[in-house]
């Protein structure tokens, strides 16, 4: 029994040892240096007024997005509309209200194209006289609708992400496969626009879904035309919606952006590095370069009628991420001076945290980029130390200086028309 007893404590020493050598192993773990923040600043004129390692490149995020929206803007301008066709390929049976065959949409590229918008449509081809369609649902690779995938983007596959709209276009058009979402969304859209609640569209898909490039076969029965571009490029970049992609994909290539980049902020087109143009990915611009950009922004949006407020978000004015992510900085005597673009990127370069804008403080405005690699895990810790950077370089330009608030981000059916091409009677 003895020997037993012996044995069995033996076997516990190792046990009790290794116990008791784990927490120190635990706290031997190297610890991750501090927050490092990178930064830029010039005035007004483009003269620098603090700077500190501007010139290494980092990844910039979301912050593309402001080099996106400008190229929309100088491509398309800020009045631009989307248009999205609705034809009836096969016969319309006025009488009964029945396209014989398919229902297509051809769209255009509508980025901003929501369940909102899918009832003006529906109400549009209730309008013309169609209830029914006795064929399938059919939209080009042009049409979109609703959101896709955020951190993961775009789906790459064009049928997949044709069906996927498709699906979600059928079932909003039919009104009796609502979800409880949706039933909500109608009923704001129904107090927003003067409907009545209780009775909403409806046109019953009989036949499944495709996607097909030849859209444009057929009777034109209504368009729908998007609320203007500047009130979309808005929606994306105050609440940094991926689907801003969308926008650029009926731009052109990422190469012909990064070749505007290069002679507007006179760089080697080697200093700028665009994987997307939503701000996923590898992307690289230093924080010296993005202060140019945002120059440039400026330059466009005044040539273009606008302030970078009409597209960017304003602390402290709307729901946006900069209002999100630094409340010091959107609340009290600091409200509204700044307007910017936040980026985040959780895990990819090992993380980063990017707030770059215009700061408009008692002695001018600056333009500025903060930048903190290597942030995983760390963000909120870098967006506090980016807080506190910002509240003291206002404080070196004698305080703050509000601004205005422009009206709350518009829902998508805002600002959007339909136009009657059919009749009901032939």
């Amino acid at each position: 029994m003895k020997r037993a007893v012996a044995t069995l404590l033996l076997l516990l020493v190792p046990l009790s040892a290794a116990a008791t050598a784990a927490p120190a192993k635990r706290t031997a773990r190297r610890a991750r240096p501090p927050i490092q923040l990178v930064w830029h600043v010039e005035d007004a004129q483009g003269h620098e007024v603090e700077s500190r390692l501007a010139d290494d490149p980092v990844n910039p995020a979301s912050v593309v997005k402001i080099a996106t929206t400008l190229w929309a803007l100088e491509r398309l301008g800020p009045e631009f509309r989307y248009e999205t066709r609705c034809f009836a390929r096969g016969s319309f049976d006025r009488e009964r209200g029945v396209v014989q065959g398919d229902l297509v949409i051809q769209g255009s590229g509508d980025p901003d194209f929501h369940v909102e918008n899918a009832f003006l449509l529906a109400e549009a081809l209730n309008a013309v006289g169609v209830r029914e369609v006795s064929g399938a649902l059919v939209v080009n690779r042009w049409f979109w609708m609703g959101w896709e995938n955020g951190s993961a983007g775009t789906e790459p596959d064009p049928v997949k992400r044709g069906l996927l709209m498709a699906g979600r276009l059928k079932q909003v058009l039919d009104s009796r496969r609502w979800s409880s979402a949706t039933r909500r969304s109608w009923w704001e859209f129904a107090a927003r626009n003067g409907r009545n609640g209780s009775t909403p569209p409806r046109v019953l898909v009989r036949g499944g879904i495709g996607v097909d490039g030849d859209t444009t076969r057929g009777e034109l029965l209504v368009v729908h035309r998007s609320k203007p571009l500047v009130d979309a490029l808005r929606r994306f970049d105050c609440f940094s919606n991926n689907d801003i992609e969308r926008v650029a994909a009926g731009l052109g290539p990422l190469d012909e952006l990064r070749g505007i980049l290069a002679v507007r902020c006179n760089v080697p087109a080697e200093a700028i590095q665009l994987e997307t143009a939503s701000g996923l990915g590898t992307n690289r611009l230093s924080p010296r370069l993005i202060v140019r950009l945002l120059h440039e922004f400026r330059r466009t949006c005044e040539r273009v009628g606008l302030t970078p407020e009409a597209v960017l978000p304003v602390g402290g004015c709307d729901g946006g991420t900069i209002t999100r992510f630094f409340p010091l900085l959107s609340s009290g005597e600091f409200a509204t001076c700044v307007v910017g673009k936040t980026g985040t990127l959780t895990s990819t370069d090992g993380g980063v945290a990017v707030l770059a804008g215009f700061v408009a403080t008692a002695q001018g405005e600056l333009a500025f980029c903060v930048a903190a690699p290597q942030a995983a895990g760390r963000l909120k810790s870098a967006r506090g130390a980016q807080e506190r950077w910002l509240l003291e370089l206002i404080a070196r330009h004698g305080g703050p200086a509000p601004r205005p608030c422009l009206p709350d981000v518009a829902p998508p059916d805002v600002g959007a028309t339909v136009i009657l091409v059919a009749t009901r009677s032939p």
